[in-house]
């Protein structure tokens, strides 16, 4: 009998802990969007970030803040890495928000990142099924991209740019679902890597959206 009670108290800490860490991360997520939202209206008349300094700073930023994820700091270097990233990304917003296509192309982007999201996480939270098969695809698909993202600074091929957005989509659901799935499975208990992951996963999906509707909308 105590050894019932102590699987069912167990169980209900489990509990507790994913939906502390749940709670925490979504929070999170949506103060850091809301900040980014607000750098890039700060940007949005600013000269746009040489690609290999955005590299940089972004990558930089992003080291600093999975080194610092277990103390306060990692807070501030959280909003300094998605603050950073909503500055880069401000001038072409403001720049299509100038024009009656771009408006109608970065709320399409805007809806269409929102219903990636939502569906994926929703599916991850409802289904409950274990996603942590997906772990060597992601590993794999970072360096491919990574690679990618270099060869893209060099040379500029419009194909590439197209497939890449692509793939960083397809890339990016795949880790919303792996990622949801280690905080409800117990493989995640830092809400700051957790908004982190999302909060990347994210911003990919909505500038993937964004490149492929200027792209097919001839304004790229």
């Amino acid at each position: 009998m105590n050894e019932v009670n102590l699987n069912v108290a167990q169980s209900q800490q489990s509990i507790v802990a994913v939906n502390k860490v749940l709670k925490n991360t979504y929070l999170l997520l949506g103060f850091t969007l809301a900040f980014s939202a607000f750098t890039a209206f700060l940007s949005f008349d600013a000269p746009p970030i040489s690609p290999w300094i955005f590299l940089i700073g972004a990558y930089g930023l992003l080291f600093a803040t999975h080194r610092l994820a277990n103390s306060s700091w990692g807070l501030l270097t959280t909003f300094g890495f998605t603050g950073f990233m909503g500055y880069g990304i401000g001038p072409l917003i403001g720049f299509l928000l100038s024009t009656q296509s771009g408006s109608e192309i970065v709320l399409t982007a805007l809806s269409g990142t929102a219903f990636i999201f939502f569906g994926l996480s929703g599916w991850a939270l409802v289904s409950q099924k274990d996603f942590s098969f997906l772990r060597g695809f992601i590993a794999a698909g970072c360096l491919v991209l990574l690679a990618a993202i270099i060869i893209s600074l060099i040379w500029q091929m419009p194909a590439l740019q197209l497939a890449m957005s692509v793939a960083f989509m397809f890339f990016s659901s795949a880790i919303i679902l792996y990622q949801t799935s280690e905080i409800i499975h117990g493989g995640e208990r830092n809400y700051i890597l957790a908004t982190i992951t999302l909060y990347v996963s994210l911003y990919n999906i909505f500038m993937s959206l964004i490149h492929l509707l200027m792209a097919f909308s001839g304004d790229d």
